[in-house]
């Protein structure tokens, strides 16, 4: 009998969240299913490609982290507005897998030797969905994510964080 009154206690107060309106200034929780945050990991490629990781939260949070070749090495951290991040969900939102899976961007023509991307949705509960992708793509799908990849830098104000001034053993002059 208590198991029953209590399903029904926390049936009513679900029932009552949903009718629940965000505050004024602060960003709405995602649509059930939407991701929480998108994390890009940007891998080496032959040359002095800027190695990082770069998670945005659906709150704006910026985390980046540069390992190589990036003016920034370790950890930093700012806020974008949340616009931002709902616009780069937005734009990703055509290469992501279905949830819980993992995927390869096609890529039938590319340039060789460029770096890597894993791009991966999480969402509230913590479920992961995975997409990589091999950047140069020359057409198709591959040529279109390469697009937005080379904007998010930008968008999410880190490419000051990312960008090496010159390369190792190069004098300026």
């Amino acid at each position: 009998m208590k198991t029953v009154k209590l399903a029904a206690a926390c049936g009513a107060l679900a029932a009552l969240g949903a009718c629940a309106t965000a505050a004024p200034g602060v960003a709405p929780a995602p649509a059930a299913g939407a991701p929480t945050s998108i994390a890009i990991s940007v891998g080496p490629c032959f040359g002095f490609c800027p190695v990082y990781d770069v998670r945005v939260a659906a709150d704006g949070a910026v985390v980046f982290t540069g390992e190589r070749h990036t003016a920034v090495l370790g950890t930093r951290e700012r806020r974008a507005a949340p616009d931002v991040y709902r616009a780069l969900a937005a734009d990703l939102a055509p290469f992501r897998p279905a949830d819980g899976s993992t995927t390869a961007v096609p890529c039938t023509v590319s340039i060789t030797d460029m770096a890597t991307y894993t791009i991966t949705w999480t969402g509230a509960a913590g479920q992961q969905t995975v997409a990589t992708h091999r950047g140069g793509c020359r057409e198709g799908a591959g040529r279109d994510l390469d697009v937005v990849l080379r904007a998010v830098p930008q968008r999410l104000g880190i490419e000051d964080w990312m960008r090496q001034t010159t390369r190792p053993g190069v004098s300026r002059g």
